[in-house]
């Protein structure tokens, strides 16, 4: 996707980012707080990014969004106006997994297998390996999922991979939408506008609250 102009939200977690994309070039980036806030502050941060990096919407070849897991709030905010830019201005949408940008955004990180992580509450923790070639290609050696604290620190210990991420990794960072220019043309890929939702993880806590209380699963008539 070499050339293509690209604006990339995440927010899985309570920083969000934004970051406006030639290629492997990042023209502009920023991050909002996402959590405590009394108005809804990415699409704002969204327009001071493009309005830095002198980028028209109009302008822009596609829209690439941060897939989760993760923040419930916060992914239905980054996916539906991900989804809102590319519906109004008909360009594609391409998403990868919020755990491969924690990999992908940090230019410091060298060659290796990483086990990124996020805090995911209840003793558990969204985990996923990546690894990171010389060339700063980003490979997916397996899926995102869900596992205790203990279970993703024996995968770790067992396939000596390094930590990185929140929650007890060696290394801390959070998703940025910059890893982008590194998963563009690989790890993303292209999803349909109209079906595309973000990976939760899991149910979010209000949901499961109702479902208990009413025995039966929400989507049940």
């Amino acid at each position: 996707m070499s050339g293509l102009l690209i604006l990339a939200v995440d927010a899985a977690t309570y920083t969000g980012s934004v970051a406006v994309l030639r290629g492997r070039q990042i023209l502009e980036e920023g991050e909002v707080v996402m959590r405590g806030a009394t108005e809804e502050r990415l699409m704002p941060a969204i327009v001071d990014v493009l309005g830095r990096a002198a980028v028209d919407v109009a302008a822009l070849d596609g829209v690439a969004c941060g897939a989760g897991p993760g923040s419930f709030t916060s992914l239905r905010i980054a996916g539906a106006l991900a989804k809102g830019i590319a519906v109004s201005r008909k360009i594609p949408l391409f998403v990868a997994s919020s755990l491969a940008l924690i990999v992908a955004a940090d230019d410091s990180l060298g060659a290796g297998d990483y086990l990124a992580q996020l805090d995911a509450m209840r003793g558990e923790l969204y985990v996923q390996h990546l690894r990171r070639h010389p060339d700063d290609r980003i490979e997916e050696m397996a899926p995102p999922r869900l596992l205790s604290v203990n279970a993703a620190l024996a995968l770790r210990a067992a396939g000596g991979l390094t930590g990185i991420g929140s929650a007890g990794a060696e290394i801390e960072r959070v998703p940025r939408a910059r890893g982008f220019a590194l998963l563009l043309g690989s790890v993303a890929r292209e999803v349909s506008l109209a079906s595309w939702e973000p990976s939760y993880g899991r149910l979010a806590e209000a949901q499961v609250l109702w479902e208990k209380r009413h025995g039966r699963t929400l989507a049940d008539p």
